[in-house]
């Protein structure tokens, strides 16, 4: 056989064994594909970005290699264009990535936030997973009924058998866009389409706001809520206006302790937003596990907190998020 021959079947030997490769991983390794959870499970730092009003082509590609684990889509203080979020998902695959990793798991995960209240959330969550998306981020949650139903909005409803029934989910199954975006067949994302830490091998994250006094005052029992994976509080500006002070009162730093309280009490993640690598060490030292930011505070901060995850700057595309 000559030099070519050999050379060209040997790649397509390469192309007929990698199909299978991702699927074998999973299925021995339980790899999680959703990579924030992947990270939080292992106990790591998380960080995020922001998109905004720009959901184009070139932000999507700018996103899929950013130096982050997830881009959240602000869609309650943006337009709601779900054609233009799918649009923004689909152009986030990176094919070159699966080479060089060896698994369908995405670097960068995306998740978004939409204008409905948590309990008036039902038809905006299942337009959004059946698209793909990795989680929600829930509006307004002020008391543990409204946690519930956001929860049970995120999952299926239980087969006889399952190991974790409640709360039982109502999520209607048609997921053909979300299984050729993730690469799996239904069997296959539907086991992973469950939410953590409730679910040790689910790979779907709900998270709750707390934006409110009346959240606030209920936070620890919005923690306690199985199927919650992590509270949000961003800036806090909407939690400063519920408070009734300005953003920078003493109040709502001692909210944002409250908060990250419930969160390490009850084992889940606590997400921030954080202005610069200052912020973003000081957060982390105090024990919060996702970070909301800039791409350039990520990478100013890495090095101080020894984080092995690094990469070359590039030009920023998401501003500090409000």
């Amino acid at each position: 056989m000559s030099v070519p021959v050999r050379s060209a079947a040997a790649l397509l030997g390469a192309l007929v064994v990698l199909p299978s490769t991702p699927r074998a991983q999973i299925a021995e390794q339980r790899l999680h594909l959703n990579p924030v959870i992947a990270k939080l499970a292992e106990g790591r730092t998380v960080y995020g970005l922001q998109a905004g009003v720009d959901m184009s082509i070139g932000s999507a590609r700018t996103a899929a290699r950013a130096p982050a684990d997830y881009v959240y889509a602000d869609m309650e203080h943006n337009p709601l264009d779900m054609p233009g979020l799918y649009q923004f998902h689909l152009a986030m695959a990176d094919r070159a990535m699966v080479l060089k990793k060896g698994n369908l798991q995405p670097n960068v995960a995306l998740m978004a936030r939409f204008p409905p209240e948590a309990d008036e959330s039902q038809w905006v969550v299942k337009q959004a997973l059946d698209m793909g998306l990795h989680g929600v981020f829930f509006n307004g949650v002020d008391t543990p009924e409204q946690a519930r139903l956001a929860v049970s909005y995120m999952r299926y409803p239980p087969r006889r058998d399952a190991r974790y029934p409640q709360p039982k989910g109502v999520r209607g199954a048609a997921a053909a866009n979300a299984t050729w975006i993730w690469g799996l067949t239904t069997e296959e994302y539907e086991r992973h389409a469950d939410l953590w830490p409730l679910n040790p091998d689910g790979d779907l994250l709900a998270t709750m706001m707390i934006e409110s006094a009346e959240g606030l005052a209920n936070v620890d029992r919005i923690a306690a809520v199985p199927g919650v994976g992590s509270l949000f509080i961003g800036a806090a500006n909407d939690l400063a206006h519920g408070l009734g002070v300005p953003a920078d009162h003493p109040d709502v730093e001692a909210a944002r302790r409250t908060i990250l309280a419930a969160c390490k009490a009850h084992a889940i993640a606590c997400n921030i937003t954080a202005a610069n690598a200052d912020e973003i060490v000081r957060r982390v030292g105090e024990g919060w596990q996702m970070i909301r930011t800039t791409v350039a505070a990520i990478n100013a901060a890495r090095p101080r907190l020894k984080d092995p995850k690094t990469a070359p700057p590039p030009a920023d595309a998401f501003v500090l998020p409000r």
